[in-house]
């Protein structure tokens, strides 16, 4: 059997001591997550955090920093890769359509993200918050993309 995690990308975005999260129907169930998604194939991995970060949410991400990488095991036994950047947002376009799944976006303080535990699609958001909450920051150099693709500009 060959292991296969999914490697997705999360925005943690902080504003006035408040957080950006999405609320997003999954398997019939709403649950709250930072904006995130899926590394498409031949994407870099700050270009699918911005590119996540407005499909789901309207808003212009400018990553600044990776806060971090998370490895989480499920209890269905899947495992998921999170790189998790911080930045700011800028440019909300009201008029644009938010990804299917999303049903709405909301800026919450910790406690408040910590009182809505059950609801989080992961325990990687709270720890993502958290983390974020006690500085830690990696600078953006940490990443390198190599391809022998000449068709991809990173």
């Amino acid at each position: 059997m060959v292991w296969k995690p999914d490697v997705t990308v999360a925005a943690i975005i902080e504003r006035s001591g408040r957080f950006l999260l999405v609320e997003e129907r999954i398997r019939g169930r709403l649950v709250l997550n930072q904006p995130a998604g899926h590394l498409e194939d031949g994407e870099a991995l700050l270009d699918a955090v911005i590119r996540e970060t407005l499909e789901e949410t309207a808003w212009q991400f400018t990553p600044e920093a990776l806060l971090g990488v998370y490895q989480w095991r499920s209890a269905r036994g899947h495992t998921t890769l999170r790189f998790a950047f911080t930045g700011t947002v800028q440019g909300y376009d009201a008029d644009r359509p938010l990804d299917p799944p999303i049903v709405t976006t909301h800026w919450l303080a910790r406690e408040e993200i910590a009182q809505r535990a059950a609801r989080l699609r992961t325990p990687m958001v709270l720890r993502c918050v958290e983390d974020y909450l006690a500085g830690r920051r990696l600078p953006l150099e940490v990443l390198a993309a190599q391809s022998d693709d000449p068709r991809l500009s990173w």
